[in-house]
């Protein structure tokens, strides 16, 4: 498209009145970032601060740009090409290239429901009594409806007003009465420890706060809100405003700033409540809020509980609807969550199949203690691939015309492949001593999950 075209003013997406407030102007960017939040990230983030206290803190402060930068550069693919991301990667690339990155993106989309579902039950259970092998059929049934039977408008609005869950997290950290000079110093001093769990953490921290489902959950949305707006084709949907972009911007960057806010009030509650008090060695999140009513008092469990289970009403949709967004992008079929049923069936089978693949994933005897960080860690490292493929289609003026991107955002996106490449590879060089250390050490750490299961078989010969 020639640069002149992607420079025409159109109108679109009017900015809400001022009246109306900040929150309303908010979309795609804000329900992004809260979502990154769900059940795997929360456990992850608990797990870290008990395990390591107040040093990872400065995670959030660091990760903070460079997931901006990934989910501005998705957003305004999307806004400009007037697809969703694998919709772009059919039309630039070979099918396996398009179907690698589904594949893997399906693949660790149901891992990750799979381990969120999980976790919704498991703190259900915990609040309840009911076991949770009721409760996860029942997440899963409801949220299948929510998605099929609702319209876009309703689910947009739904999500928008579900990322206020979230904030428990921010009064939760209050209530565990923290040291304020240590998060201090360890906001803005960063803390490197030449461990594997250490590393794989660090992976995990990455894998849920820069996730692929985020890619193409991104691209795809702002296509929706486009849709909304009247634009249904894909000749009226090109191209891209400087006022669009601006307003687009805005939003990712309250998103990700919201995302990376929840995070560092998780790691931070636990810090100042398990790990100050010697409890180290917790598996979940739900472990994390159980230990907490008597370090803390009952309002922190509470706020804690009902957090994790508001974030995976948010999570789950989105994990499932990026699986289904790709996957009919990439084959060519009808499909918006602002379809009903019969005119999107292949689309909502998408959805519905997560779903079932997730629920099964929990019935099979697979742990979802374990599946909630290896989830997180499994992102962490298929991410990279992914985001060397949004850099190269956002900088093609071929696919951007005028709104390839500007060198700042191109710089940081290569500073995140690089970081997370360079997190993987180190995890990788001391995995493959953990086992026989630990078998030999005599000593069950349980971190994470009990890495004698969940990283290689137990030895039954040494």
């Amino acid at each position: 498209m020639p640069a002149q075209q992607q420079l025409k003013p159109r109108k679109r997406r009017v900015a809400p009145r001022r009246s109306r407030g900040f929150f309303s102007g908010l979309g795609p960017g804000l329900i992004t970032g809260a979502a990154d939040d769900d059940p795997s990230g929360i456990s992850t983030y608990s797990v870290t601060g008990a395990a390591f206290g107040y040093a990872p803190l400065w995670t959030a402060l660091f990760s903070f740009p460079l997931m901006t930068a990934v989910q501005m550069m998705c957003a305004r693919l999307g806004m400009v090409t007037g697809r969703g991301l694998a919709g772009v990667i059919r039309h630039r690339y070979s099918r396996w290239v398009l179907w690698g990155a589904c594949a893997l993106l399906v693949t660790a989309n149901t891992v990750n429901i799979g381990a969120d579902l999980g976790g919704m039950a498991k703190v259900t259970e915990m609040v309840t009594g009911i076991k949770s092998m009721y409760w996860t059929p029942v997440y899963a049934m409801v949220i299948a409806s929510f998605l099929i039977w609702s319209s876009y408008d309703t689910v947009a609005r739904i999500f928008k007003w579900l990322t206020l869950v979230l904030f428990a997290y921010v009064a939760a950290a209050f209530l565990a009465k923290p040291d304020w000079a240590a998060v201090i110093r360890s906001t803005f001093i960063p803390h490197i420890e030449a461990s594997s769990r250490y590393w794989a953490t660090l992976v995990g921290i990455f894998g849920t706060t820069i996730s692929p489902y985020l890619f193409f959950w991104q691209a795809s949305q702002e296509v929706e809100e486009e849709r909304k707006e009247g634009l249904l084709s894909l000749k009226q949907r090109k191209g891209a405003t400087d006022a669009e972009l601006r307003q687009s911007r805005n939003d990712v960057v309250t998103g990700m700033f919201f995302s990376n806010l929840i995070m560092y009030f998780i790691i931070l509650t636990t810090a100042a409540t398990l790990h100050a008090h010697g409890k180290t060695t917790i598996t979940t999140a739900q472990d994390a809020a159980e230990a907490l009513r008597p370090l803390a008092g009952s309002g922190a469990y509470w706020l804690f509980s009902l957090g994790l289970i508001g974030a995976g009403m948010l999570g789950v949709p989105v994990l499932a609807g990026s699986s289904a967004y790709a996957v009919a992008e990439a084959a060519v079929w009808r499909g918006s969550l602002a379809d009903r049923p019969r005119l999107g069936r292949k689309f909502y089978a998408v959805i519905a199949v997560g779903l079932a693949l997730g629920l099964a994933l929990d019935y099979a005897g697979f742990n979802a203690v374990s599946m909630l960080f290896w989830s997180a860690v499994l992102n962490g490292v298929l991410a990279p691939p992914l985001i060397v493929i949004v850099l190269l289609l956002t900088n093609s003026r071929r696919v951007m015309g005028a709104r390839v991107n500007p060198p700042w955002l191109s710089v940081l996106g290569w500073i995140t492949v690089a970081v997370m490449t360079a997190a993987s590879l180190a995890m990788f060089a001391t995995w493959k001593w953990v086992p026989w250390a630990i078998h030999h050490s005599g000593l069950d750490h349980r971190w994470p999950y009990d890495l004698r299961w969940s990283v290689a078989p137990q030895c039954h010969t040494c």
